[in-house]
């Protein structure tokens, strides 16, 4: 152990070292995490203490998944093009925000858990269909198995983005720090992406890393998480510089990576200028912040807008040559090539595809002749030549 940890790590260290269950192993694993100084010295125990984390979160989501047994759980079908979840502390006004979003009628109270399960709506927005799901309210210690809170949080995990709605007639850092560290717990990592590490799995043949000048830190340490992996012979490229930290992350499946920004409600209540301005002054570098008055309708259009980007999706028209484009568009991911399209269409078209004619924002001129990789921008027109 390090010689220059702070008092407040010892405190921690000997609350782990007294944890009886894994909640509170969590806990002080979390404080130890937090109070570690940050340098080369400690680099190796701020690693052995993530790694440990992880572990424990794995084991808490076995734990929960045992006690529910056959019992009810939480599960919405994914509808549409894009799945969106609305979540944040209980009261903050989700119900309201998905009746204007979508007109599904909800129970709306101003008090707490009027929402007691997950609610479905779909939002049209550009010609395009998105599923909006309000998540009942979480509570501190959510991702410990509070308040059905392990089961909600699937539920977020497995949406194709979040909304973290915050009630500006509240303290806005305090309600954000309550939900990040839920989704923290949870293995949600907001508006980052995955490191670039590619792993190949192999029968034989050892471990081989490509790309290892792009890793700061000791190559033994990443041996020793491969190995703890069980992960004996593969071929590793590493495509941009990360830390060690970074490459624990690559290696743990049970993280996930979501796009997320913040809805602002109850932008009309007292004190509500003030603490949105608290609120972008401690996140608007990390998240796009949407102030707006569910119960006034204001700013819903906009919120609108900033959903539909969050979706990260591209509306694509197709047609049929002499003809005009065929409506509604096909909804596909951002990035999305002309062979996409194709198998959208019929899988006969994806296999005798020859070229394809763009008009839009991704072809230097109207009707370019273009292959099957070349890569779409929203409002493109595409007509699809076959064999």
């Amino acid at each position: 152990m390090p010689t220059n940890v702070t008092a407040e790590y010892l405190a921690a260290e000997e609350e782990y070292r007294n944890a009886r269950t894994i909640a509170e192993k969590i806990r002080a694993l979390e404080k130890m995490y937090a109070t570690v100084p940050k340098h080369k010295g400690t680099e190796k125990l701020r690693l052995q203490i993530k790694r440990r984390l992880a572990e424990l979160r794995k084991e808490l989501e076995k734990q929960q998944s045992l006690k529910k047994g056959g019992g009810y759980s939480f599960s919405v079908k994914k509808e549409g093009a894009a799945q969106i979840v609305l979540a944040g502390l209980p009261n903050v006004g989700k119900s309201s925000l998905l009746r204007q979003l979508t007109g599904v009628d909800t129970d709306v109270a101003d008090y707490p858990f009027t929402t007691v399960e997950p609610i479905p709506g779909m939002m049209k927005h550009k010609d395009v269909q998105i599923q909006i799901v309000e998540v009942p309210g979480l509570v501190e210690g959510a991702a410990l198995g509070k308040g059905m809170g392990t089961q909600l949080l699937a539920v977020i995990r497995n949406a194709d983005a979040i909304a973290i709605v915050i009630d500006l007639s509240q303290d806005p850092i305090k309600q954000m720090e309550i939900i990040l560290k839920e989704f923290e717990r949870a293995g949600i990592k907001l508006n980052k992406r995955r490191p670039r590490i590619e792993i190949k799995k192999m029968p034989y043949g050892g471990i081989i890393i490509n790309g290892q000048e792009n890793i700061k830190g000791d190559i033994e340490e990443v041996m020793r998480m491969l190995r703890e992996e069980k992960i004996h012979s593969a071929e590793i490229t590493v495509k941009e510089p990360v830390t060690l930290e970074e490459f624990a992350d690559a290696l743990d499946d049970s993280l996930v990576w979501r796009r997320a920004i913040i809805i602002a409600n109850k932008g009309d209540a007292p004190g509500s200028k003030e603490n949105y301005e608290k609120l972008v002054k401690a996140y608007g570098d990390r998240f796009k912040i949407v102030p707006v008055s569910a119960t006034k309708g204001i700013n819903i259009e906009k919120l609108k807008d900033a959903l539909y980007d969050l979706a990260g999706i591209i509306r694509i028209f197709t047609k049929s040559p002499g003809e005009e484009p065929a409506y509604p568009p096909i909804a596909l991911k951002k990035g999305a090539t002309v062979l996409d399209v194709a198998k959208r269409i019929h899988k006969d078209f994806a296999k005798n595809f020859k070229y394809a004619r763009v008009w839009g924002k991704s072809v230097k001129f109207p009707g370019q002749r273009v292959g099957a990789d070349h890569v779409l921008e929203d409002g493109d027109i595409v007509e699809i030549h076959a064999r």
